[in-house]
């Protein structure tokens, strides 16, 4: 029996008023424009260095060398705004496909869009747990409360009735509805205090704290160098400006600015990129916590299977009858089972199980006695944590008798009817046959009532039960080869479900999830001490019967013995669970908003293989910012270096301000695109996860990017060294020592793209930004040796192609001894350090 939905408005109509009246949205900060970010970037300590040396430069007169590092300015502006704008472009995105989202009518078909496309006119279904996306008035409502404290600050929900108003941004808590929307946008009653949350910015993670404060402090010890180097070398050689730029010179080289522009741009790409997997990361910081997750709680319908329901079997006055593809005709016993479960179900259904009773009614009792179209519905009495079972009571034209029609949890429903002992077993022993063979199980039950005033609560009814309803839900084929990989990874996968304890065990059967540990209901837990649960919560996979305060209760048990737990939702009530989870993941399709502002990550597909991806993706993303990082260190220590050393031994600078800024031009690039867009490693998923408070940089990183700094710094130096000594000119000697520099850098781009795999291993795996950033720092190093306008503006001497050769050479073998580790073996694991 099909019930066709109001027309609604057409889609032209709606794209004309979208047009009109601008999108269904509040004022938000708006995406900052060149001048913004050139603001921003100004004030960064690399570009105020810049500026400085090139004032001094002015000073002295050399107008050569100022308007270089004047130009230098504006490549790394350009390389930070580039940066910049692909971050932005990256969160927008997000903004977008993370947006509530409305049920509306459009052309009369029910179709779910983003709540800014929203207009006035539109027809808008509402139900428990739904945001309102605009203020709407109440076409119908039934048993309708709204939370809205929002507005009002009154924490009690507000019951709503037909042709009252509902306001976007509340939050319906109880019953549905359909509105008729009436304002959108500012002219909603939230857009007047709208402009409010515009200018509320998001608290730090705790990597940004991190990386915050070792840039502070590097900062600071590069103030303390510089300012001592620079009065050292003006004293020892009577050239106040000259130390300064030394002074200018070494800060540069020591302040590892790229590291927090690096951590957002990996945050901001890693959470499109999981986008683009259909996982939606509302919380940044979640990112961080993925890759150490341990335990997966994950609901069983739509998450682990295609929340596909279809009735395949029936069990009514003691006969079980089987509904497949080929059954023509339904025996006449069956037809008041399928008569009061429709009665007991939605007239426009969206859950899939009244979807598949609705399917089965139309399928067998069309044009039948059973099937009542001119019904009123009186009343209903919703389905609640205590009872699992819902009521509709209803009336027929010109009767005054109502008759009831209820469905539920088939204990809720045996409770309701007050099976005598005997034949509760039986039904018991039905429903577990049934459950055993995989399928969900409902019960239905009538009534019939003849006082006007209807009772408080279904209890007082008399019922009667009139049979047993079986489901079937298809397993996700991607489903066990998930789970699968989850084990391999070393994260424990928990089936949570409202089923019974035997369809649990089927499906879980079905996915390879073990089960030798025995099965957990609900009332079991709850009535376990804390301890005890703990120890459970350490063997038990499998828990059925499960209500959200159930879900909870496991939750704290696993956080208190250690465990990182990600949890999946949908409901009002699955709230606290998301929240008190390490990660909430809520589901996209199936789920309530709610739900999906608790939680860290959204689910767009609801499908179990997403979460597994979105764990791969964070181990990725967290490996290659560490990566990326200890680049940073490792690259800034021969820079630092060589600035340094020549200084204290009193030998001719072998750099200038103008170098690091060439310097810089390979580092900004190659730490943030190229390292972003590292493939992960083979073992991303076979390992272990990392400890949840590790920190981004542990002691074994930390010394091995120091070593390849040290390294570098050995190799370069050496060069430079080994020219002096041989009296080569300053120029040359300058360019020797630059050229071999630039080769270690890419030295230790190549190397760091791997811990574990040699730089002959990962040459196999495609990374275009790493050759873009090659073939750039080539050319450009070629450019400033060979051009001789460049040439001197770097004060280089020429080099033949003979020593440009060997300059590479010595760079790249800077790295050769932690190449000869990693085919050793011997740096396994120390990623994770």
């Amino acid at each position: 029996m099909k019930h066709p939905l109001p027309p609604g408005l057409t889609e032209k109509e709606a794209a004309e008023r979208l047009l009109r009246d601008g999108a269904n949205e509040l004022p938000s900060a708006r995406p900052r424009g060149v001048a913004a970010i050139a603001r921003e970037v100004a004030s960064e300590p690399m570009i105020l260095l810049l500026l400085a040396a090139s004032g001094i430069y002015f000073s002295l007169g050399d107008l050569k060398e100022a308007l270089m590092l004047g130009v230098s300015v504006f490549f790394v502006l350009a390389i930070t705004f580039y940066q910049e704008r692909k971050t932005e472009r990256a969160l927008e995105a997000l903004r977008d496909l993370s947006s509530p989202r409305a049920l509306v009518v459009r052309e009369g078909a029910a179709r779910r869009i983003p709540g800014r496309e929203v207009v006035a006119g539109d027809l808008v279904m509402l139900s428990e747990g739904d945001r309102v996306p605009a203020d709407g008035a109440l076409l119908t409502a039934s048993h309708l409360a709204a939370d809205e404290s929002l507005l009002t600050g009154e924490s009690v929900p507000v019951r709503k009735r037909k042709d009252e108003t509902v306001y976007s941004g509340t939050l319906v808590v109880q019953g549905h509805a359909t509105a008729l929307v009436t304002a959108t946008g500012l002219r909603s009653e939230m857009g007047r205090i709208g402009k409010m949350l515009a200018g509320m910015k998001p608290e730090k993670t705790r990597l940004q704290r991190e990386t915050g404060r070792l840039v502070k402090i590097l900062a600071v010890a590069a103030f303390v160098v510089c300012v001592s180097v620079a009065v050292l070398y003006g004293l020892s050689r009577a050239d106040a400006l000259e130390g300064v730029l030394i002074g200018i010179t070494l800060a540069m080289s020591m302040i590892p600015e790229e590291i927090p522009v690096v951590l957002t741009v990996f945050l901001a790409l890693g959470a499109w990129r999981m986008s683009a997997r259909r996982v939606l990361t509302r919380r940044i910081a979640a990112i961080e916590t993925l890759g150490a997750t341990t335990v997966l709680c994950v609901d069983k319908t739509g998450t682990l299977t295609q929340n596909r329901m279809s009735v395949e079997r029936l069990y009514a006055n003691g006969a079980v009858q089987d509904v497949d593809a080929g059954t023509e005709i339904l025996p006449e016993a069956f037809h008041e089972l399928g008569e009061f479960a429709l009665l007991a179900s939605q007239k426009n259904p969206f859950d899939p199980m009244e979807k598949a009773i609705a399917a089965i009614a139309d399928r067998f009792l069309a044009g039948t006695e059973h099937v009542h179209r001119d019904w009123t519905l009186v009343r209903e009495y919703p389905l609640t944590p205590e009872l699992l079972a819902l009521s509709h009571v209803w009336q027929s034209p010109g009767g005054t008798d109502f008759v009831i029609a209820s469905k539920g949890a088939p204990e809720a429903i045996f409770d309701l009817c007050h099976l005598p002992e005997d034949e509760h077993a039986t039904m018991a022993r039905a429903v577990k046959a049934m459950a055993d063979d995989g399928f969900r199980v409902l019960a239905v039950a009538k009534a019939h009532f003849q006082n006007p005033k209807l009772p408080e609560i279904q209890h007082d009814f008399v019922f009667r039960l009139v049979g047993l309803l079986g489901f079937v839900d298809p397993v996700r084929p991607s489903v066990p080869g998930a789970i699968r990989e989850c084990y391999a990874a070393g994260i424990r996968v928990v089936m949570i479900t409202g089923d019974h304890p035997g369809t649990a065990r089927h499906v879980a059967d079905t996915i390879g999830l073990p089960t030798e540990a025995g099965i957990l209901t609900g009332a079991e837990l709850q009535a376990l001490p804390d301890e005890v649960v703990r120890e459970k919560a350490r063997a038990v996979n499998v828990y059925a019967r499960m209500s959200p305060e159930y879900k909870l209760k496991l939750i704290g048990a696993l956080k208190a013995d250690g465990e990182t737990v990600a949890m999946t939702g949908d409901g009002v009530n699955d709230a606290p669970a998301l929240k008190a989870a390490h990660i909430g993941v809520a589901m996209g399709g199936r789920g309530t908003d709610v739900a999906r502002e608790s939680a860290s990550i959204v689910l767009v597909d609801d499908d179990f293989s997403s979460i597994v991806a979105a764990v791969r993706m964070g181990r990725r993303i967290f490996d290659n910012l560490q990566k990326a990082i200890s680049f940073i260190l490792a690259v800034h220590v021969p820079i630092a270096g060589l600035a340094l050393l020549p200084v204290l031994l009193g030998w001719p600078l072998a750099f200038f301000p103008a170098h690091i800024v060439f310097l810089e031009l390979i580092i900004d690039p190659a730490c943030s695109i190229v390292f972003e867009a590292e493939a992960e490693e083979k073992d991303v998923m076979t390992r272990p996860p990392r400890p949840r408070d590790a920190p981004l940089l542990g002691r074994k990183v930390l010394l091995f990017s120091l070593l390849q700094g040290a390294g570098a710094l050995a190799v370069v130096f050496g060069a430079y060294a080994l020219g002096r000594h041989f009296g080569l000119p300053e120029g040359r000697l300058r360019a020797l020592t630059f050229a071999t520099l630039v080769a270690a850098n890419l030295a230790l781009i190549l190397t760091n793209r791997s811990w574990k795999s040699t730089i002959w291993a990962t040459l196999r795996t495609p990374n275009k930004a790493l050759w873009a950033v090659f073939a750039g720092a080539t050319a450009l190093l070629a450019a400033v040796l060979a051009v001789p306008p460049l040439r001197d503006l770097f004060r280089f001497g020429p080099l033949a192609v003979r020593d440009f050769l060997l300059c590479g050479a010595a760079g790249f073998s800077s790295v050769l001894w932690f190449e000869l580790t990693k085919y050793l073996g011997r740096a396994r694991g120390h990623g994770n350090g």
